[in-house]
């Protein structure tokens, strides 16, 4: 591992991306808190928080980046049949704490623990009192079965995780969150790093130069209307 430079304190200045390590891919700083305040600069540069416990703040701003733009979302014919079936619901923040413990507890191959940590989670659960992060609900039988949660500038979404209990409820979740993002003409939601499931869904990777355009764009747009999405949303597929 390269040398990367440490955030003392509560300082909130990071490294330009550009800086990344190529190996780790993306690794960019270290250090630091995650204050709200940290957080949301963060991701306005193009760069996230993703560390285990034992570890210091790691901060990541990989090349390529993982984004699912919404106009190439592409639902398999099973996941809109199961759509439009039915006897499920998607909700949107009605359990926003539910989500992130349910992220936190999920087990994922060739990871000891969970990148989820205590402060992780409050940090988050905190964005989310703040209006800046939401979480998509996929509910059967009123038992939440399946959800995801992110961050949301301007008119963009960062995704942070996903779990499910019933198969194929976390991507009607995601159908749910794509269909929202196509109503505020959205040009990206930030994947992070790809794997086989998100790019079977239609996302691509890009160059940091593109998602960093894209980022700069998105920011620029009239912020999504959460409260106007809260509660019931009925996909249209």
């Amino acid at each position: 591992m390269g040398k990367i430079p440490t955030l003392m304190g509560t300082s909130i200045k990071f490294p330009e991306t550009s800086q990344a390590l190529e190996d780790p891919n993306g690794l960019l700083a270290a250090g630091g808190t995650l204050s709200k305040e940290t957080l949301l600069s963060a991701y306005q540069s193009g760069i996230f928080p993703w560390f285990e416990e034992s570890s210091p703040i790691l901060w990541w701003s990989p090349n390529p980046r993982c984004i699912l733009q919404p106009e190439g979302f592409a639902p398999s014919k099973s996941l809109k049949r199961k759509a439009r079936k039915g006897g499920f619901e998607i909700r949107i923040d009605s359990c926003f704490e539910e989500v992130i413990d349910s992220c936190k507890r999920v087990h994922r191959k060739k990871q000891r623990g969970t990148w989820i940590t205590n402060g992780m989670r409050d940090a988050y659960i905190e964005l989310h009192h703040s209006g800046f992060a939401h979480s998509i609900e996929c509910f059967t039988n009123s038992h939440l079965v399946a959800g995801l949660y992110g961050v949301s500038l301007g008119n963009l979404f960062f995704g942070e995780s996903m779990f499910q209990r019933e198969t194929d409820c976390s991507k009607l979740a995601l159908v749910g969150l794509v269909q929202i993002m196509k109503e505020n003409k959205s040009k990206m939601i930030d994947c992070q790093v790809s794997n086989p499931h998100l790019l079977s869904l239609g996302a691509t990777e890009v160059t940091r130069e593109k998602f960093l355009d894209l980022l700069s764009k998105g920011l620029l747009e009239k912020p999504i209307d959460w409260k106007k999405h809260s509660g019931k949303l009925k996909l249209e597929l």
